[in-house]
């Protein structure tokens, strides 16, 4: 199930982010500073994002549980070719076990269609 995130899916983003980011990147950034990412400074990241307007996250659940999302809004871009899109995907994260489930294709279709 995809549905817009409110201010109360928080925790559950900032779990995702953490956690994506450590099976995610094992290997590529290196392990202290993977060890230095806390749930809790994405929480407060998160709850700032989800209380901005212009801001829009949509969670993925399965079973009850967020396993995924996405952030986007106005694309930040001052030149080049991207300038030539009102929007912008910020953010994707996906748990390892979510991963190949179709979860990335609809979050980016809802966000896409939220753009519209």
């Amino acid at each position: 199930m995809i549905r817009k995130a409110t201010w109360a899916d928080a925790p559950a983003i900032a779990s995702v982010h953490v956690e994506s980011w450590k099976t995610t990147y094992s290997g590529i950034v290196p392990d202290v500073y993977l060890e230095t990412l806390t749930v809790e400074e994405k929480q407060t990241l998160w709850e700032k994002v989800l209380r901005q307007s212009d801001h829009s996250v949509f969670v993925a659940e399965e079973n009850g549980r967020v396993v995924g999302f996405t952030s986007s809004g106005r694309n930040r871009a001052s030149n080049g070719p991207a300038v030539q899109y009102d929007g912008e995907l910020y953010a994707i994260y996906l748990l390892k076990g979510a991963q190949g489930k179709g979860f990335g294709r609809q979050l980016v279709q809802v966000l896409v269609n939220n753009l519209e």
